[in-house]
């Protein structure tokens, strides 16, 4: 599996935890505000999960809703968090009276905790396919609903009715990415030869590139924000709570797809290069990947672009020294150096942030696309939350830290929601998906058989692989 660069330097720094007598009050310094108050730092979870509750004169703020129920995750389970807060919203409104003296109430009030509820549902639906979760979502709407004023103002919305039709379609979704990734063929060994190749079906890089981006921005929609928080769940020394998910790997199916997504890519650009029998085949396959991953380039579709850099790095495809002397390379060199990993990847962070601007400011669906490369972006999620610790030496949980989480994911949540622009190609998108791919093995050996082993230790590699082969059959 593609390992994701190191040398990571977090965006947040994370000081060295001052002592307890001097901990950082809940309430001023930089962090997520509330509607009327100062930015939190810090806090404790009772004090968070009462600020997520609004009232008749106060709603916090959107960014606020979502770093605290992307965080809360780590402290408490989503069913347990949205009993907590239908049992503040029955405290603080007095749900439980009669109908006749919380109505004026409920006018007020009932817009405010469905919009809540709402934004809830909207971005986090994962969480709604709890049983539980769906019949708490039931009961305050139906303590709310006996007011005809907020009853015709969410009619048309039918917060139920949305919240389960996002929960059906990301099942579907889910299931659909991992039924295409259980599916695809690596071959252990150099299969028959292939009658089909990528220019047989595709000759066109801008086209090929629009398919990639497709696909990327597929992959991207299924994503919940969730998962980068699930995804490096792990036991805090100064959390006293245990974790919230028995399952982990459950809770990242969509983000580990996208993953086996990116090393498919990778293993079909390396396979299209070493299937040629003759160099100069080999060498135009070379070319129009080269001209492939500058569209995706240009398109902002950085993840197709560095999985086939990577392809094409691959010891099997750089030591083809003759076919790569055919080609022509001084494009893939420019495309190379805006990839390099060096100063903290810093020629690709710089390019990202012109396509997010460009995005940001953006007439077209076609301007707006940034697809950012993965891994990198799990990478530095993960050193935030390696680096940063959940909670503090008093108990409080460390909301600047979630802040910054959730300005990373929120930006990504903005990219995946662009709808492509382009005008989808059944036939190149089933041969992305399907189309046979060599293992590491078969790689080599192909690699082997199009240009002779040049010292010892490919001779015996390639000794061996053909040895193996003939055990198998």
């Amino acid at each position: 599996m593609f390992s994701a660069p190191t040398g990571f330097s977090p965006h947040l720094a994370c000081a060295e935890p001052e002592e307890e007598e001097e901990a950082p009050q809940e309430g001023p310094g930089r962090g997520a505000c509330l509607s009327d108050g100062p930015p939190i730092t810090s806090a404790s979870l009772d004090t968070l999960i009462q600020n997520l509750v609004p009232t008749a004169d106060y709603y916090p703020e959107k960014a606020y809703v979502f770093t605290f129920l992307l965080s809360a995750r780590l402290f408490i389970p989503p069913p347990e968090l949205l009993s907590r807060v239908c049992e503040l919203c029955i405290k603080q409104q007095q749900l439980d009276q009669s109908p006749l003296d919380m109505v004026s109430k409920v006018r007020k009030f009932g817009p405010k905790i469905l919009q809540l509820l709402t934004e809830w549902t909207e971005t986090f639906p994962t969480d709604f396919r709890d049983d539980k979760m769906v019949g708490q979502l039931k009961d305050i709407v139906h303590r709310i609903a006996p007011c005809d004023e907020v009853r015709r103002k969410y009619q048309s919305v039918n917060l139920l009715k949305s919240a389960s039709r996002l929960i059906d379609c990301r099942l579907i979704v889910s299931l659909t990415a991992s039924s295409i990734s259980d599916k695809l063929v690596a071959f252990k060994t150099k299969p028959p030869p292939i009658t089909k190749d990528i220019l047989s079906i595709c000759n066109d890089p801008y086209t090929l590139a629009q398919q990639l981006t497709h696909i990327e921005l597929e992959h991207l929609r299924r994503i919940g924000p969730e998962e980068f928080v699930q995804a490096f769940e792990q036991k805090d020394p100064l959390d006293a709570t245990q974790p919230c998910y028995s399952d982990q790997k459950k809770k990242t199916t969509n983000l580990e797809a996208y993953v086996r997504w990116f090393n498919r890519l990778c293993y079909l650009v390396a396979t299209e290069i070493c299937m040629p029998g003759k160099k100069k085949q080999r060498a135009t396959v070379i070319e129009f990947f080269i001209d492939v991953a500058r569209e995706c380039f240009n398109i902002g579709n950085f993840n197709s672009l560095m999985a086939i850099i990577s392809g094409m790095n691959m010891t099997p495809v750089s030591r083809l020294k003759k076919t790569w002397g055919k080609a022509k390379t001084a494009k893939f060199f420019i495309l190379e150096h805006q990839m390099d990993p060096t100063g903290n990847f810093y020629n690709y962070r710089t390019a990202l942030r012109g396509a997010a601007h460009r995005s940001r400011t953006a007439n077209s669906n076609r301007e707006k696309i940034v697809i950012p490369f993965f891994s990198l972006l799990i990478k530095d999620i993960y050193f935030l939350n390696e680096g940063c610790a959940n909670r503090l030496p008093n108990g409080h949980v460390n909301f600047e830290k979630f802040v910054e989480l959730a300005r990373q994911v929120g930006e990504f949540m903005t990219w995946k929601q662009v709808e492509c622009p382009f005008e989808e190609d059944r036939a190149i998108l089933h041969y992305l998906h399907t189309a046979p791919i060599f293992s590491e093995d078969g790689l080599y050996l192909a690699s082997y058989e199009s240009e002779s082993p040049e010292n010892q230790v490919e001779k015996d590699r390639w000794k061996a692989l053909r040895a193996n082969v003939l055990a198998k059959t």
